[in-house]
Parts: C-alpha cells; sequence; structure tokens
C-alpha cells in the first residue's frame, strides 16, 4: 500500500479543531467548579453553626480538636473579613448535596450524548449542550438567593447539559484524530479541563474578596459570558467531520481519512451493545475511569474546603493555592502525550502495555501521594500542597491511559465508548462530596486525613485492575459489519478532488492487523 504523505499538524485543521474542543473543556468546568471556590465565600462558618463551639473555629487561635496547634497566621478578625460576604447557613449535609447535584443531572446524558454525538455529529450536539450550561450558570446567583432548592434544580440542570459534552469530543476525535497523533490530540484536548480548574479557583478567589454582586456572585457571571462566547466561536469554526469541513487542504483530508482507515463511519445505525458488555479490556477501561474520578471529584470539589479548614488558608491564598496542582497537572499532560506517542511511533512498547504503563504511574502514584497528605497537618500546610502538586501530575498520565484508550478499542465507537465509561464515572462525582461531607463533620485534620486513606485505596484498587484487563488494540466487534456504514468515503476519489460517497460494505479485519496486534 503507498504510504500517505503527512499533512503538518501546525496550523492544521485538526489542531483547530482539538484548540476549540480545549476552550470548550477550559469553559465547561468552568461552571462546573465555580461552586467549590464560590461555596467557600457564600456560606457562613459550617463550624460556627454545628455542635461544636465556634471558640473552636479554625479562624480562632484556639485549634479546632484534631488539629494541629499554631498553625494560623492571621488574626481571627483579619480571616473573618476575607468571608464577610456570606449569606446562607447551609450546613455540611446541604453544601455537599448542591455539589453532588451537578453529577445526578450530569449521568443521564453520558450514554445518549455519545450516541447522538456518533449519530447526528459532536458539533451540534456540544454547542447546544453547552449553550444551556452557560444560561443555567448566569442564572444561579438568583436561585440560590431565591430558595436552595431552586439551586438544586439549577446545578441539576447545567449537570445534565455538560454530560454530553465528553462523549461528543471523543466521538470527533474518532473522526479527526490519526492513532500516531491520538495521544498527543487526546492529552491537549483533556487538559482544558486542568486549565478551567486553574483559572477557576485562582480568579474565583479573587472575586470572591472583590468581585461585584457580593463578591461570589461575580464569579458565576463572568463563567456564564465566557461559555456564549465560546458557542459562538464553536459554530463558526468546527466541523463534525475532515470531509465536511469548507476549508481544509486536499493534503490534510486525505491524510486523515486514510490513516484512521479506508472507511470512514460518518453515522452509526447499529450499536454492538453487547459485545461492549462483555468485554474485558472496556470493563478495565470502566473501573479505571470511576477510581480516577473519585479522586479526581474529591480534589474539584473538596480541595477549596481542605484549604481552609484543615490548612488554614484565608480566601485569597486558598483560591491561588488550590490552582496549583492544576498548573501542575497541565504540563504533566502536556508532556504524557509526546512521551506517549513518541514511544508507540518507535515501537518500544505495544500501544497496550504503553496505557498499561501510564495508568498504573496516574492511579498506583497519585494513591501513594494523597496517602502521605493525609499524614500532613497544617504546620506542613505548604508541604501538603507540594505533594498535591505531586499528585497530580501523576495523574495527568491517565490522558496516555484510559483517556486514550477508547480510541484504540474502538475509533468509530469512541463517543458511544466514553458515555458508557463515563455514566458510571459520574456515580463518584455523586457520592465523593457526600461523603467527604459525611467524614469532615467538624473539618479537623484526623477527619480529613481519613478521606485521603479512602481516596488511596480506591486509586490503588483501579491501577491493579486496569492493569490486569486493559488492552490497546482495536476489538472485533468494533469494525462495523455490513449495513452499519451510511457513508464510505472513497479515498482514491478525495486524491482526484472528488470526494464520492458510496454504500460499499466495511472492510473486514485483515490478517495482518491480528498479526501487527503486538506492534501498533
Amino acid at each position: 500500500m503507498e504510504k500517505v504523505e503527512k499533512a503538518p499538524m501546525f496550523f492544521s485543521q485538526r489542531l483547530l479543531l482539538a484548540f476549540m474542543a480545549f476552550l470548550g473543556k477550559v469553559f465547561i468546568y468552568a461552571t462546573r467548579v465555580n461552586l467549590s471556590v464560590a461555596v467557600v465565600c457564600m456560606v457562613r462558618d459550617s463550624v460556627n453553626n454545628s455542635t461544636v463551639s465556634s471558640n473552636s473555629s479554625m479562624f480562632n487561635s484556639t485549634p479546632a480538636p484534631g488539629s494541629s496547634s499554631g498553625c494560623a497566621d492571621a488574626s481571627s478578625s483579619s480571616k473573618d473579613s476575607a468571608y464577610e460576604h456570606a449569606e446562607f447557613d447551609w450546613d455540611k449535609t446541604t453544601t455537599g448535596e448542591l455539589l453532588a447535584m451537578y453529577f445526578y443531572g450530569y449521568i443521564f446524558t453520558q450514554i445518549p450524548g455519545g450516541w447522538l454525538a456518533s449519530r447526528y455529529g459532536g458539533k451540534r450536539v456540544w454547542g447546544v449542550c453547552q449553550a444551556v450550561c452557560a444560561v443555567c450558570t448566569l442564572l444561579t446567583p438568583l436561585c440560590a438567593r431565591t430558595h436552595v432548592y431552586l439551586a438544586y434544580a439549577v446545578r441539576f440542570i447545567l449537570g445534565f447539559g455538560a454530560g454530553v459534552t465528553f462523549p461528543a469530543v471523543h466521538a470527533l476525535l474518532g473522526r479527526w484524530s490519526p492513532p500516531l497523533e491520538r495521544s498527543k490530540m487526546a492529552s491537549f484536548t483533556f487538559s482544558g479541563p486542568l486549565v478551567g480548574n486553574v483559572l477557576t479557583f485562582s480568579i474565583s478567589g479573587l472575586l470572591c474578596a472583590y468581585g461585584f454582586d457580593n463578591g461570589w456572585g461575580s464569579i458565576f457571571y463572568l463563567a456564564g459570558i465566557g461559555n456564549m462566547l465560546w458557542v459562538v466561536a464553536w459554530f463558526w469554526l468546527v466541523a463534525d467531520s475532515p470531509d465536511q469541513h469548507p476549508h481544509i487542504s486536499e493534503r490534510e483530508r486525505i491524510y486523515i481519512t486514510t490513516s484512521i482507515g479506508k472507511g470512514v463511519v460518518k453515522k452509526v445505525r447499529r450499536v454492538p451493545w453487547l459485545s461492549m458488555a462483555t468485554s474485558g479490556p472496556l470493563w478495565a477501561v470502566i473501573i479505571s475511569h470511576m477510581t480516577n474520578n473519585y479522586l479526581n471529584y474529591t480534589l474539584i470539589t473538596s480541595l477549596p474546603t481542605f484549604m481552609k479548614e484543615s490548612l488554614d488558608f484565608d480566601v485569597k491564598e486558598n483560591g491561588a493555592l488550590s490552582s496549583l496542582p492544576y498548573v501542575c497537572q497541565f504540563v504533566g499532560a502536556i508532556v504524557v502525550g509526546q512521551i506517549a506517542d513518541r514511544i508507540r511511533e518507535k515501537q518500544l512498547l505495544s500501544t497496550k502495555n504503553v496505557r498499561k504503563l501510564f495508568q498504573a504511574i496516574s492511579l498506583g502514584g497519585a494513591g501513594v501521594c494523597v496517602a502521605v497528605v493525609g499524614q500532613m497537618g497544617c504546620e506542613h500546610r505548604y508541604g501538603a500542597v507540594a505533594m498535591l502538586c505531586l499528585c497530580t501530575i501523576l495523574l495527568s498520565a491517565n490522558r496516555a491511559g484510559y483517556l486514550s484508550n477508547h480510541l484504540d478499542l474502538a475509533p468509530s465507537y469512541a463517543g458511544i465508548l466514553y458515555g458508557i465509561t463515563n455514566t458510571a464515572a459520574t456515580i463518584p462525582g455523586m457520592v465523593a462530596p457526600i461523603v467527604t461531607g459525611a467524614l469532615t463533620p467538624t473539618g479537623s485534620a484526623d477527619e480529613w486525613r481519613t478521606v485521603f486513606y479512602v481516596c488511596a485505596a480506591i486509586a490503588i484498587a483501579g491501577m491493579v485492575i486496569f492493569v490486569l484487563l486493559a488492552d490497546g488494540e482495536l476489538q472485533t466487534w468494533a469494525v462495523p459489519k455490513d449495513g452499519d456504514y451510511v457513508i464510505k468515503v472513497d479515498v482514491n476519489s478525495l486524491k482526484d478532488g472528488t470526494a464520492e460517497e458510496s454504500a460499499k460494505s466495511a472492510p473486514e479485519p485483515s490478517n495482518a492487523a491480528v498479526e501487527n496486534k503486538t506492534k501498533l
């Protein structure tokens, strides 16, 4: 077979797609995590409203039970003034439920989102749903001030709309990313949430103290406006596939379509649900995704509260230091994609072993780090922040682990696969904030230690299961059978500049593909 000339990535349409998806993740994560910081400014000190005496509040010079002495670095009055805009008397149970409500909506649109994106294209599905998220974010301050149940409702709808984003981007990457660029494109795209975390945590801390609408309200307004602007740019610049893009070069179009495969699925009619349900490698991804998310969602929803209660940082330090682990994770994610693709390109390891290696580094390393954080009180608070940074750097290795594995197993069904795994992986988001709230009624160091030990145990278990069950090759059930194609691109006609649509059947898996299984 004639080798297809590689099209440069810089200034390419596939890079533009990855960049727009990256920005979309930045903004959608701003709507997800802004409440984690805002709630610190919105809610009056919960310790003062609990059975614990106000004299044991972390803002008092006398440490709370279970915490270390002598950790306060500012007077009680100066720290109280940083949270003077608090309006609500919600207890730990209420705040935990409010943080979890996003995930109660999020879980419903994972599989439907993947199917819709595969059937109708990720561009429309993602764009419309992100517009819904923008509106919900803009309405959050009004709903919270009206009644907490309205705040529950708007967060539920926000999660419902945001649920399609990850399946949609997987569907798009399945059509746009050549095999040897998958780790790079996935790593870059999925570093968007990390940048979203960094910007949201750091800016929100300042907005709490200096923003308009009592400080915390401005957090939601700015996030909502940013999402609306992204939606406009998304519909203007992006196409569902290379063949539908009006400005892509013929060289890049041919390179993408031939690299992914001779037949490029435009729409999926039939989905091999039973084969998916009995696939060991897919279950490895599901379990790894769930265990990864338990740790990740615990940090996202509770890190600012941990910084406040256990490490005793004020609101401005809290926002900046809560964002620092995600700065480190962003850098790690970019480097990981480059290293993983280089290893595969030089055939130093098979795709399967690359995925296993990086996922073991991710969950195993992060699990050890959070266990160490659990041992560090506020007298070593900067060391705890450094260890959290190391934790997130190691966690970023999942970009070349399970997060890229959907594209290896079934590129034509990547959006649906991600919908399946992220549905299961949303359950930790529903559970983690509530479990954390239940384990930390007074916010003492001993209580937070238990939270991190639970995270460590779950992460290690996920690592072991992935190493045992994972694969890195195209699965036999992922090759579309006769009738599964709606449109098939004739690559030769693309070379002539006359892309023809045909109804030819999909190719059967070749012996060469099986023989090369350990080489890819």
